[in-house]
Parts: structure tokens; C-alpha cells; sequence
């Protein structure tokens, strides 16, 4: 009797961790595919010159209303088949809307060697996050709490930040970004691996933006700090 109940409890892990392993898999595979319509959208986004056809005002609520319509599809239907097409489709929307900032940063003397540092220093984010997240033993929910209301102080500060126009505010703000994003990679890889997130469509898109909060933080802030138009 004791044997088969361990047996049993072996069996019953081993699935366990084979489903978490494979919950993790498919979340590196669909985050390395969906950077593929981003690259694209920001390409796109600024052949079309969508700087010069969007106002800012006008840009912020295309964003918004758009960003939130396809998380809204993306959590509908994470279930089914349509979920994968729908994230991608997003991630090519985010783009287009990356490109505005990237064609003011490309624009300066100096704006490819800014971008490549924000893309590197993103990369290294993601990977010490990663790391970070197979040696976490902790449960890091009490602080994913704290990091969600700052995360809803910072979305706020930028927002009235749009209208005040503070180079200074920007960068405080881009700066907390990039710390509290960072955070949330580390907590939903680890949640992942802790098997509390089974869906990989719902772990995808919230590492997904988590790496685009970054990456755009970073490229404000090295645009502001280090561009040149010389």
C-alpha cells in the first residue's frame, strides 16, 4: 500500500513538473515569435511615418484603447486556438506604436548605438530575471502586490507627465519602470515554474509587456541622457 502510494505521488510529480517544463517552453517560444510582428510593426510604423500622422494626443488614445481591446481578445481566448494570432497581432500593434519613439531616437547622430544599448540592456534584464527566477525560493505575491500599486502611481505620473512636459519627470519615471517591470519578469517566469500560471498565452503577454515597458523606458532614458543631434 505504501509503495503504490508512493509510486502514485512520483507519478502524480513528474507530471507536475513535465507540465510546468512544457507551460515554460511554449512561453520562450511564443515570447522569441512575437518579437518578430513587433520588429515588423516598428518597421512599418515608421515607413508610414506614424509620428507625423498621429498627433500625440490622438497617438495616446489609439494606444490605450487599442492596447486594451487586444488584452481583452487575448484573455478571451487564451483557451483557444484564435489566442496565439490575437497575442501576435497585438505585439505587431505594439510595435507601430514603439516606432514613434524610435524614429525620434533614430533620428539623432548617435540614435542606432542608443537603441542597440536599450536593446542590449533589455536583453540583459530578461536573461538575469530568468536566471533569477529558477533560484527564487520565496514567494514573491506580498510584493507583487506593493509593485502592482506603484505600477498603477507610475501609469498615473506618466500620464499627467504628457501633459506637464518634465524632462526630469520622464526620467524618474522611465527609471521606476524599468525596476518594477523587471520585477514582474522575474515574478510570472516564476510563477510559471511554481506551476501557478498554466496558461503560456497569459505568461507570454505579461512577460511581453513587461520586456516592452523596459525596452522603452531604456530608450527614453538613453535618448535623454546620451542622444546627440550633432
Amino acid at each position: 500500500m505504501d509503495q503504490s502510494m508512493q509510486s502514485y505521488s512520483y507519478n502524480t510529480g513528474a507530471v507536475a513538473a513535465e507540465q510546468r517544463n512544457r507551460v515554460l517552453r511554449n512561453t520562450y517560444w511564443l515570447l522569441a515569435l512575437s518579437m518578430v510582428p513587433t520588429v515588423l510593426g516598428a518597421w512599418v510604423g515608421m515607413a508610414m511615418g506614424i509620428n507625423k500622422i498621429l498627433t500625440p494626443g490622438i497617438g495616446l488614445i489609439v494606444f490605450l484603447v487599442g492596447a486594451f481591446g487586444f488584452m481583452f481578445m487575448i484573455e478571451k481566448n487564451k483557451n483557444s486556438a484564435a489566442g496565439v494570432p490575437i497575442l501576435l497581432g497585438f505585439t505587431f500593434f505594439m510595435g507601430i506604436m514603439l516606432s514613434r519613439m524610435l524614429a525620434i531616437v533614430l533620428g539623432m547622430a548617435n540614435g542606432a548605438s542608443l537603441t542597440m544599448m536599450a536593446f542590449a540592456g533589455t536583453g540583459a534584464v530578461f536573461l538575469g530575471m530568468a536566471t533569477l527566477s529558477s533560484v527564487v525560493k520565496r514567494d514573491l505575491s506580498g510584493m507583487a502586490k506593493f509593485m502592482f500599486i506603484g505600477m498603477i502611481l507610475v501609469f498615473v505620473a506618466a500620464l499627467a507627465n504628457f501633459f506637464i512636459q518634465s524632462a526630469t519627470m520622464m526620467i524618474v519615471i522611465a527609471m521606476l519602470v524599468v525596476g518594477i517591470f523587471s520585477f514582474f519578469i522575474l515574478y510570472d517566469l516564476k510563477r510559471v515554474r511554481d506551476g501557478e500560471e498554466t496558461n503560456y498565452i497569459t505568461a507570454t503577454l505579461g512577460v511581453y509587456l513587461s520586456i516592452y515597458n523596459i525596452f522603452q523606458s531604456l530608450l527614453a532614458l538613453f535618448g535623454l541622457a546620451g542622444g546627440s543631434n550633432d
